[in-house]
C-alpha cells in the first residue's frame, strides 16, 4: 500500500492555507503552555466564532435553537463545544475529541527548600517523561496560586526574554562515570528532578537565607507567602516559544504536540463547521497522561452532565431521549503517533508505521 506524498499534491493556495494553520497552531502552542492556558485560548477563539456559555443560557432560561453555538468549562481545564444542528439531539451527535494535559512536572504542596547554598522546589513529574531529558534545559513554571484570601494569582515566569527561567543540575562529564553506566531510566531519578530556583542569601538572616530572600521576592513580586503553596497548582515546562524546525520549514518544534495538535485541529475543525445537520460537538479534556481519572478526566460525568442541561435548554430531554443520544452519537478520539524514524528503524514495523508529511494516522 503506497502512502502518497501530501507535500506533492498541494498547490499554491493549499499551501498558504496550511502555513496559515500552522501560524495559529504556533500561536496555540505558545498561550497553551498548560491544559488551563490552552481551555482559556480555546475560549478566547471559540467566543471570537460566536460561542456563548451554557451557564448563561441556563441561568436565563433561554431555549437554544439550531445554529446556536454553546460551551461548557469545568474547573478552567476542560472544555466542551456545542454547535446545534437541525436534528433532533436524540438522533446523535458527531464529536471530536483529544486531550490538553501533556507531560511535565508539578510543584509539590510544601516544595520550597535550601541546601548547599541554593535554593529549590521540589517536584514530581506527572504523564511519562524520560527524566533525563528534563535536565539543563531552560524551564519555566505556569499555573495558578490560591491566596489566603481566596484570590487567584495566575503565574507565568520564563516565557518573555525579561523573565528568568529555571534548571534541572545535572553532574558534570567528568564526575559522572558511574552514572552512565545506569540504564536510560535510573541516569536521573525522579526525586532528583527539583528546580533551581536562587542562590543570592538574604541580608542579615542566618538561616536558610537563599530560601529567605526567594520568599521576600514572591511576596514583593506576586503577594505569595510560603503557606500559598499548599493551594498552589504550578507546572514546570520547558520554556520557549514554537519554532518551525528544519531548513524548509517543513516541521515544528515545540513542547506539547501531544496532545495539543489533535486538540487544535479538533477546536478548528469545529469553529470552521458552518451549518451541521447533526449537532457536532468538540471535547477536550484534562488527565488523560494519568488514565483520565479526576473531576477533569474523561471518566468524569461533565460530558453526560452538559449533555444533559443541553437538551433541557433545547427542550428535549427525557431520559430514553438522552439515552438515544449517546446510543446514537458518533466519536473521532483522536491522540498522538510516533512517526517512522530511520535512526531507531528497528523499533519500527515499518509497513504499519505513520511517516511525516504523509497524511492522518489511523491505529489500530
Amino acid at each position: 500500500m503506497e502512502r502518497k506524498i501530501a507535500w506533492n499534491g498541494y498547490d499554491e493556495q493549499e499551501k498558504q492555507q496550511l502555513e496559515q494553520l500552522s501560524r495559529g497552531y504556533r500561536a496555540f502552542l505558545d498561550a497553551g503552555k498548560t491544559e488551563r492556558e490552552c481551555v482559556k485560548e480555546a475560549v478566547r477563539l471559540a467566543r471570537t466564532e460566536g460561542y456563548e456559555e451554557l451557564s448563561a443560557y441556563v441561568a436565563a432560561g433561554k431555549q437554544l435553537t439550531p445554529g446556536a453555538k454553546i460551551y461548557s468549562v469545568l474547573m478552567g481545564k476542560t472544555v466542551l463545544l456545542f454547535h446545534l444542528g437541525c436534528r433532533p439531539l436524540a438522533e446523535g451527535l458527531n464529536i471530536l475529541g483529544a486531550h490538553l494535559d501533556a507531560p511535565r512536572l508539578d510543584v509539590k504542596q510544601n516544595p520550597l527548600y535550601e541546601d548547599g547554598g541554593q535554593a529549590y522546589l521540589d517536584t514530581h513529574y506527572y504523564g511519562g517523561i524520560k527524566k533525563y531529558q528534563w535536565v539543563t534545559i531552560p524551564l519555566a513554571i505556569h499555573g495558578v496560586v490560591a491566596k489566603k484570601d481566596g484570590s487567584l494569582v495566575e503565574i507565568s515566569i520564563g516565557e518573555n526574554e525579561q523573565d528568568p527561567v529555571f534548571c534541572i543540575t545535572d553532574l558534570l562529564v567528568h564526575l559522572a562515570g558511574e552514572q552512565q553506566e545506569k540504564i536510560a531510566a535510573k541516569v536521573i531519578p525522579g526525586e532528583d528532578l527539583d528546580l533551581l530556583i536562587g542562590s543570592i542569601p538574604l541580608a542579615d538572616t542566618e538561616k536558610d537565607a537563599v530560601k529567605a530572600n526567594i520568599l521576600a521576592l514572591l511576596q514583593e513580586q506576586y503577594g505569595i507567602e510560603e503557606e500559598d503553596f499548599l493551594s498552589a497548582e504550578l507546572e514546570v515546562v520547558p520554556a520557549g516559544r514554537a519554532r518551525e524546525a528544519g531548513f524548509d520549514r517543513s516541521m515544528i518544534l515545540a513542547y506539547g504536540h501531544d496532545d495539543r495538535s489533535c486538540a487544535y485541529a479538533s477546536l478548528i475543525a469545529m469553529l470552521e463547521e458552518e451549518q451541521p445537520e447533526r449537532t457536532c460537538c468538540c471535547v477536550l479534556v484534562d488527565k488523560e497522561e494519568i488514565g483520565s481519572v479526576g473531576a477533569t478526566g474523561a471518566q468524569s460525568a461533565f460530558f453526560e452532565n452538559t449533555l444533559a442541561e443541553l437538551m433541557i435548554a433545547k427542550g428535549e430531554y427525557s431520559e430514553l431521549g438522552f439515552r438515544r443520544c449517546l446510543a446514537a452519537s458518533r466519536m473521532l478520539s483522536s491522540d498522538v503517533s510516533a512517526a517512522f524514524d530511520p535512526l531507531y528503524a528497528s523499533y519500527y514495523d515499518k509497513r504499519n508505521s505513520a511517516f511525516l508529511g504523509r497524511g492522518i494516522v489511523i491505529s489500530k
